[in-house]
């Protein structure tokens, strides 16, 4: 990937320009997902950030693919990217903002590729970094301030960048949304905030309807749902999202479990494109899949919500 090529502005507008064309928005699927069809090796503590540094022509290749599959929205490689993980790496403070900023603008490069694509700069949680599985437990001992400087310097190395969205994801407790949000607000602009989930609570056990009402009062938050989780809590998940008043965001995982102690996938998937469509008539505008959903399940998904509209 030419590093010297010119990338593409993105669309002009403020916070309400994601919903600009109106209707449902679909999002694309799993990242890792299609960079391990891709033959990429994501062993690595960084998971897909390491191709950041290593392979960014792969992570623009994987983008490429959803926009082909039919994603409106797509969202970018920093999930797991930060500046501590990436010194552990012996990548100094300067070129770790550096691949931040890259994740932006491979995704805007691939976006490209159809006119109104947007690009969701992916801002994961704590949790994630550590590489342990601890995202999906949360109240990692640290306060809220302790959060907001950690997330701080990330934020504004994607912003930076100018992308369409934030997208605070798989978030676990409130106490880390408040510090996302915190960290975000002074960047300006728009931000989703998407928590992982079991049942009708967040992954450290704190009720939903808390957990969203965060997000009211709050102008720059212009979705809140819920994202890898299992497909079958996303109905009474985006229910209680839209008590909020802001349009939803659902992206689930297949159904399949992640074991970190065996860093492998367990279970039957569960995850069909036809269930969007409750997920769309209970106020979700923003749509997609996570871990496990590739190309084809996005463009089937696509194709379900079109018809049910």
């Amino acid at each position: 990937m030419p590093e010297t090529s010119a990338v593409p502005p993105p669309p002009a507008g403020g916070p309400g320009a994601l919903f600009a064309s109106g209707g449902t928005l679909v999002l694309d699927g799993g990242l890792s997902n299609q960079l391990a069809a891709q033959g990429c090796d994501l062993s690595d503590p960084l998971w897909t950030a390491r191709l950041l540094a290593d392979d960014p022509g792969q992570i623009q290749a994987a983008h490429r693919a959803y926009v082909r599959a039919g994603a409106d929205v797509l969202i970018t490689a920093g999930y797991q990217a930060s500046h501590q993980g990436f010194a552990r790496r012996g990548i100094g403070r300067a070129e770790a903002s550096a691949l931040l900023r890259r994740s932006v603008d491979l995704a805007r490069r691939a976006a490209a590729a159809r006119p109104g694509v947007r690009v969701a700069a992916s801002v994961g949680p704590y949790g994630a970094v550590l590489a342990d599985g601890s995202e999906y437990r949360g109240r990692y001992g640290l306060t809220v301030r302790e959060l907001t400087e950690f997330h701080r310097p990330r934020i504004e190395a994607v912003a930076a960048a100018a992308p369409d969205v934030l997208a605070l994801e798989t978030v676990p407790d409130i106490d880390e949304a408040e510090a996302m949000l915190r960290a975000a607000a002074p960047t300006g602009l728009p931000v989703w905030l998407s928590y992982t989930i079991d049942g009708v609570s967040t992954r450290a056990g704190q009720p939903l309807s808390e957990a969203f009402a965060l997000a009211a009062g709050r102008d720059e938050v212009v979705a809140v749902g819920v994202n890898c989780c299992a497909p079958r809590d996303v109905t009474a998940a985006v229910e209680l999202a839209a008590a909020t008043g802001k349009p939803a965001v659902a992206y689930p995982n297949s159904g399949e479990r992640w074991n970190a102690a065996a860093r492998r996938w367990e279970g039957a998937p569960a995850f069909s494109p036809a269930l969007a469509t409750a997920w769309q008539a209970s106020g979700a505008r923003l749509i997609g899949g996570c871990c496990r959903i590739g190309p084809p399940a996005i463009t089937a998904l696509r194709a379900a919500l079109r018809g049910a509209a």
